[in-house]
């Protein structure tokens, strides 16, 4: 039993829809991150400091825009 032959050839699979899906889940991964990140932040700042609705706001906005810069520069890498 353990030297019979076999339809499987080490290296002869399409792995194309494998690479994608790891790829579409490692992206997801990304951006789910810096979405729940700046929503703890602006929950955070609203709530348990002193800042109040907009500064928790413009602070969050910034967050999002600049880690959107950071992940998006990441992408046309790979």
């Amino acid at each position: 039993m353990a030297n019979s032959p076999s339809d499987y050839h080490r290296g002869d699979m399409d792995i194309h829809q494998q690479a994608a899906t790891y790829q579409l889940v490692m992206a997801l991964t990304k951006w789910c991150s810096l979405a729940v990140a700046v929503g703890v932040l602006f929950l955070t700042l609203w709530f348990c400091t002193k800042t109040g609705f907009l500064g928790a706001l413009a602070t969050a906005v910034v967050v999002s825009v600049v880690g959107g810069f950071v992940l998006r520069g990441r992408d046309e890498g790979h």
